[in-house]
């Protein structure tokens, strides 16, 4: 590897760590080359890449990403592979762990890094029992969905009950079980007050009639 392949490969290891959510550091040692693809496979899955990565590269990278990147430093030796996780952090470790109980405890954790906190073997193997990402944002949704459909049927109930009442009182007023009701007391109250007005009316012809008399007289 010549000095431009060097600098190359110490700035993408270097982009790497700055745009992963956590770094996990793992020795391969012993894995084949097809289950070193197979696990690759699968963590993509959880948007993660397993990139076996030169120590001293992976040192001068450390130091151009900075204080974050620093606590991988304690895990470059030996044989070290890098597994960048871009996604949930969670489903990356289980594929990880679940792959080594598959395959002899290949490979094993040395360490990793997440929110520029080291991890230690044992603090990964605890995150990769956690629930994934999805399976959480499924509890949750479930969480915030349950109050809502509970009351989603308690008003379809009280409508419907409402409507099967009203109904009920419709047939018992159409089978007489049910008085209709009388007319309201208004109703006659217009021609009352009609002639109410013509009485008022005549009156005032009468006095006007007598008034004309007594003038003419």
């Amino acid at each position: 590897m010549n000095r431009e392949q060097k600098t190359a490969a110490v700035k993408e290891i270097a982009e790497n760590i700055s745009a992963s959510e956590a770094v996990l550091v793992v020795d391969y040692r012993g894995l084949t080359v097809t289950q070193a693809a197979e696990l690759r496979g699968q963590l993509r899955d959880s948007d993660a890449s397993l990139t076996v990565a030169k120590n001293t590269l992976t040192g001068i990278a450390i130091s151009e990403v900075g204080e974050t990147a620093e606590p991988l430093r304690d895990f470059l030796a030996g044989p070290t592979a890098l597994t960048y996780v871009k996604g949930d952090v969670a489903a990356a470790a289980k594929a990880i762990t679940t792959f080594a109980k598959a395959n002899g405890d290949l490979p094993s954790f040395k360490g990793g890094v997440m929110d520029g906190k080291q991890l230690s073997p044992d603090e990964i193997t605890a995150i990769s029992k956690l629930p994934s990402r999805e399976a959480l944002y499924g509890q949750l949704v479930g969480m915030v969905a349950s109050p809502i459909t509970g009351l989603a049927r308690s008003l379809g109930g009280l409508v419907g009950g409402l409507a099967i009442a009203l109904a009920g009182v419709q047939e018992k007023k159409e089978s007489g079980e049910i008085p209709s009701g009388d007319a309201p007391a208004t109703a006659s109250a217009p021609a009352e007050d009609g002639a109410a007005e013509g009485d008022a009316g005549n009156e005032a012809d009468a006095a006007a009639s007598a008034d004309e008399s007594g003038a003419s007289a």
